[in-house]
């Protein structure tokens, strides 16, 4: 904008006056509830950053840093890393992002210190979203994810980004719903039989390669978490509109701790 142009909006009726603007709602939405519909403008957001170290000191220095960060009231789990020695993942979760820099950061900063180099293009971070068929709303979006991530009885984890193609965005509603459903009724199987359980986060905007989705799967066991990858790929979403998925992170839980 030029020194010479006013910095205010257009007078209504002019085109291009603020009235004319459509309305942005940033709320999620659940299935109604005895008649009434959920609505909350509220959500988790989930982050995993990825270290290496070098020694015997990495496991401690994992824990200890779960340690100082559940200390403060944000959740946090702390994964051996399985494809490195040397490597441990560090997943954190708050409704308010602030303490990703207020918290996880200084923490790191301090009882990683120049011990434990960022892998950064591991890093992910993303937020809770809602679909609108969600029973309860309050629980999906904010305490599910935790549990299920927190959960003792299921130890290993994949973490690993997607993105999909512009094409899927074109498709009608009814064609995308129908791609969906074929995606989410593989997921429910494994879940049902307590094979797998997902925790879905929406990351557009938020990471660096341009991914739209953060998927995390976790069970008791590592072979049905691969299982399911292998599953998925044979579904239309995957085998026609996933334009890229990866890279993927594999651990098992070293520590865990309660967040708010």
């Amino acid at each position: 904008m030029s020194e010479s142009t006013p910095n205010r909006p257009a007078a209504a009726g002019h085109g291009h006056g603020e009235s004319e603007l459509p309305r942005i709602d940033v709320s999620e939405r659940g299935a109604a509830r005895e008649g009434q519909p959920q609505q909350m403008d509220r959500r988790l957001f989930m982050q995993l950053l990825v270290f290496r170290g070098s020694g015997s000191e990495v496991p401690s220095l994992g824990r200890r840093l779960g340690e100082a960060i559940a200390s403060k009231g944000v959740g946090a789990v702390v994964y051996d890393d399985v494809n490195d020695p040397w490597g441990i993942g560090l997943l954190t979760w708050s409704e308010d992002p602030a303490a990703f820099v207020e918290v996880v950061r200084p923490a790191t900063l301090e009882v990683g210190g120049s011990a434990l180099a960022l892998r950064p293009e591991m890093t992910m971070l993303g937020r809770t979203y809602s679909t609108g068929y969600e029973q309860e709303l309050e629980y999906w979006l904010l305490r599910r994810p935790a549990e299920t991530v927190q959960n003792a009885a299921w130890p290993w984890a994949v973490w690993y980004p997607l993105r999909r193609s512009g094409a899927f965005a074109k498709l009608e509603p009814r064609e995308q719903g129908s791609i969906l459903r074929e995606h989410g009724t593989i997921g429910r199987a494994y879940g049902a039989q307590d094979l797998a359980h997902d925790i879905r986060l929406a990351c557009h905007g938020l990471d660096a390669q341009d991914n739209e989705f953060v998927i995390g799967l976790v069970g008791k066991s590592l072979h049905p978490l691969s299982h399911i990858v292998q599953s998925m790929r044979k579904t239309r979403q995957t085998s026609e509109f996933i334009s890229q998925m990866g890279p993927f992170f594999v651990g098992r839980v070293a520590f865990t701790g309660p967040g708010r």
